[in-house]
């Protein structure tokens, strides 16, 4: 590296919206943050590629700040750090950006022009992407910035399938599928959210064979004509003793079967059940256990079929009133009663779904629930309890994978069909990513037939970001780097995308690669407008204030201060009150290094002997390795938050409150003041070190005017992390300097109530404790309490007739103003 930063002091002034913008770009130009091969221990991050779907938001701010916080404290540990940045820009939520913003469809514009311009929205909105994430001072190395669009990341999608495909874990199978009406395609079951409304039970009169009405409730009456069976529970006693008869099925004019099932509730309804082609999952599964005919009377647009009759055409809603209409004149409907229902909708639109029967490509999955809980397992998640959410989301998985969708931009597959025996043809490796729209198959078919047929579908854009360390390690393109990185150290991500984007990630690795895709996980809370609301998001309003905003308003590091106020796992209230404590914290720390400057403006002092050293910088040393133990160990565990409040309570208290006012006096004076500079430098060289992970910008910028020069790295951000010295730890020096805090507390005390400023002077402060030893230790900080006392005397005793154990030593702080 060259120095192109200027070693200087500090400015009179910091401005964060002049000096943020500049050191980001000498971060750039200098290459601070660029993985660097060769040897030494490795960290990577498989960085969440955020959605290419509408703009980021505060909530994205806080989750993005907290694998920036560790990439910086590994980064100084002496690890090379491997830290990309992508963008999930291919699939449906880029599709219905562009339908959103632009109004336009693929069946408007036709599927080149409309693929055109999801490429320069996505393009376009990943700029705006890259500009916020550089404005809040992520340390990302750009240089290994992907698309799950690109040309390599198609290419890794799609030879993961071929690898899949041949070994027999992807299939293509025409069956039930879970399906978007809104979005017009198919999709997996972990894309479906539970939704909770207000709904209606219609309770309806079917018949039995000796003309006794059976009631059955339903919320979805307009069912009625895909109805094959009516389901009891075999232990209900009401209607048991009805098992194998016929049930004629109002407005039908026909008759189904009465079977039983254990899935069937006694306790919903009236306990008795019918079961539809297809109302929710428990009908497909008693369709297929139970040998039941198919009855498809919904469509891919979310309107009922000509099966349906009278009812073709209609959307849900339409058919629902028109068939309650209709078994109120047949005197069918018996009752209509409110109901509290849980919806399963897509997560995407809030659309409920269907079921329809339709071919799609599957990914297997309930046959290896035991390895990928075995893989789960592997994983250090961070917090813990978050693997619970894993288990419970492997264990009750009921579908495999589906991986097509009927959509228009995403990752082709890259197969045909031969038109003659529908033979599934497969690309060659050597040729992805290839179009099979575009481009015909390597070879004929087999049975000589040269016509094919092209897969139209596109993959889930799940199946490419599950393969994120691959395509940001660059798996097929650069094996060095790949072996280097791969399994990767850390995945951040949000704990909504558990049952995605880390399981998919987990199944992959376990299936190409027989190992684990990282060695962590650490899962963030999501940032959200107020107690008890929701998390923001991209497509439902962007909260409070856009991030841009918030950054120029405060500084990025007054937002990632509010980022780093809150632990893994936890939301986080969008919190402009944090968010200024932020900036005051900056700014004291600033206004602290200035006052420092004068003291340290000879470089690094060399270390004194002990007899130099007073008992505030004692104890300030010993509290100093502590703290950086403390904060250290809780950097390890992931827990920035504690860091955070360890760091910021001992610069505030320890060392700005009472050590710079215990130090002081030596410090202006010069007398005794070796150990005053030595100590100083120490502790606000430690305290920039670790801040920096935090408040990058502002540690920078003083790190630059004050240490850079002596401490040699170019940068804080690759300078040594700080590492306890034991020699300086000291119980009975921390007992004598809090004694000494308890003394300027005592005297800012009656400072406060006399209405004398905190720098007044006073005529005699006189301290007595019942611990002779304590006692003449307290003699040997008589500069330091006078400085702190503002005291014209200063009197130390021993308190006589106090017992040792008395509370606090027996200590007695008398005052005199005058």
């Amino acid at each position: 590296m060259t120095e192109t930063y200027p070693a200087r002091g500090l400015p009179k002034r910091y401005d964060p919206a002049e000096a943020e913008p500049r050191l980001q770009a000498f971060w750039q130009r200098e290459g601070v943050y660029h993985y660097a091969p060769g040897d030494g221990p490795v960290y990577a991050i498989d960085t969440p590629p955020p959605t290419v779907s509408g703009h980021l938001h505060l909530g994205h701010v806080y989750s993005y700040s907290h694998p920036d916080f560790l990439a910086r404290f590994w980064r100084m540990n002496g690890y090379r750090v491997f830290y990309p940045m992508g963008y999930d820009d291919n699939g449906l939520p880029t599709e219905r950006l562009v339908e959103r913003t632009l109004g336009i469809t693929v069946q408007q514009v036709g599927r080149e022009a409309f693929i055109a311009r999801c490429l320069q929205a996505s393009a376009a909105e990943e700029q705006a992407y890259q500009q916020l994430w550089m404005r809040l001072g992520l340390s990302v190395d750009w240089r290994y910035t992907y698309r799950t669009i690109d040309t390599l990341a198609r290419r890794t999608a799609q030879a993961s399938f071929l690898d899949l495909y041949r070994r027999g874990l992807a299939y293509r199978q025409v069956a039930p599928t879970i399906w978007c009406p809104e979005c017009r395609t198919a999709i997996a079951q972990a894309e479906i959210n539970d939704l909770e409304r207000e709904s209606t039970f219609y309770t309806l009169a079917f018949r039995l064979s000796d003309g006794a009405i059976l009631p059955i409730a339903t919320t979805r009456p307009e069912l009625l004509p895909a109805c094959v069976a009516v389901f009891v529970h075999p232990a209900d006693q009401r209607y048991a003793h009805l098992a194998g008869q016929q049930v004629a099925v109002p407005l039908a004019g026909r008759s189904v079967p009465l079977l039983v099932d254990p899935q069937a509730d006694p306790a919903k309804g009236t306990g008795a059940v019918m079961c539809c082609t297809f109302g929710d999952a428990v009908d497909v599964e008693w369709w297929r256990a139970h040998g039941l005919p198919l009855r498809a009377i919904m469509g891919h647009d979310g309107r009922l079929t000509e099966d349906a009759g009278e009812l073709a055409g209609l959307s849900v809603e339409e058919a629902r009133r028109a068939i309650v209409a209709a078994l109120a004149r047949e005197v069918a409907l018996l009752e209509q009663s409110p109901v509290w229902q849980s919806v399963r909708v897509h997560e995407r639109c809030d659309t409920p779904v269907e079921y329809i029967v339709t071919p799609q490509w599957y990914v297997r999955l309930l046959d290896f629930k035991a390895e990928l809980l075995a893989a789960g397992e592997q994983v250090r998640w961070h917090p813990p309890y978050m693997l619970a959410r894993y288990r419970e989301w492997v264990a009750n998985l009921r579908w495999d994978w589906a991986i097509s969708r009927q959509r228009t931009y995403g990752v082709a597959f890259p197969v045909w069909y031969c038109a003659a025996c529908g033979t599934v043809l497969l690309a060659d490796d050597a040729d992805l990513p290839v179009d099979p729209t575009a481009q015909p198959p390597p070879r004929p078919c087999a049975c000589g037939c040269a016509d094919v047929v092209p897969e139209a579908d596109v993959m889930d854009t799940w199946a490419t970001s599950s393969l994120s360390p691959q395509i940001a390690g660059r798996w097929l393109e650069d094996p060095t780097l790949y072996q280097d990185v791969f399994p990767m150290s850390l995945r951040p991500q949000a704990h909504d995308i558990i049952r995605t984007w880390a399981f998919y990630t987990i199944a992959k690795s376990h299936y190409h690669f027989r190992t684990i895709p990282w060695t962590n996980i650490a899962i963030s809370g999501w940032g959200i407008a107020g107690e008890g609301m929701g998390k923001i998001s991209k497509s439902r309003g962007g909260g409070p204030m856009p991030p841009l905003e918030m950054i120029e308003r405060y500084s990025a590091d007054a937002v990632r201060y509010w980022a780093a106020s809150t632990g893994l796992g936890k939301d986080a209230v969008i919190n402009e009150d944090k968010v200024q404590s932020g900036a005051k914290l900056a700014i004291k720390l600033w206004n602290v290094a200035r006052f420092s400057e004068r003291f340290l403006a000879g470089g690094a002092p060399p270390e004194p002997n002990a007899a130099e050293l007073s008992p505030a910088d004692r104890w300030l040393l010993s509290r100093l390795q502590r703290l950086v133990r403390r904060a250290t160990d809780a950097l390890r565990d992931y827990d920035y938050a504690t860091a955070k409040a360890e760091v910021e309570a001992f610069f505030w208290r320890e060392l700005a409150d009472n050590y710079l006012e215990m130090a002081k006096k030596r410090l202006y004076e010069g007398q005794d003041g070796a150990g005053a500079r030595w100590t100083l430098h120490e502790a606000l060289l430690t305290m920039i070190k670790l801040f920096a992970p935090l408040l990058p910008h502002i540690t920078e910028e003083i790190y630059q005017g004050l240490f850079r020069v002596a401490d040699g790295p170019v940068s804080v951000h690759i300078a040594a992390w700080p590492v306890p010295d034991a020699r300086w730890e000291s119980d009975a020096a921390e007992r004598v300097g809090e004694t000494l805090v308890e003394v300027a507390t005592a005297v800012r005390r009656f400072k406060s109530e006399q209405g004398l400023a905190l720098g007044a002077e006073l005529a005699r402060v006189h301290v007595s404790t019942s611990d002779a030893a304590l006692a003449a230790a307290l003699r040997t900080a008589t500069s330091d309490l006078i400085s702190i006392t503002r005291a014209r005397e200063l009197v130390v005793d021993e308190l006589a007739g106090a017992p040792d154990n008395a509370p606090t030593h027996g200590l007695r702080v008398a005052i005199a103003r005058e």
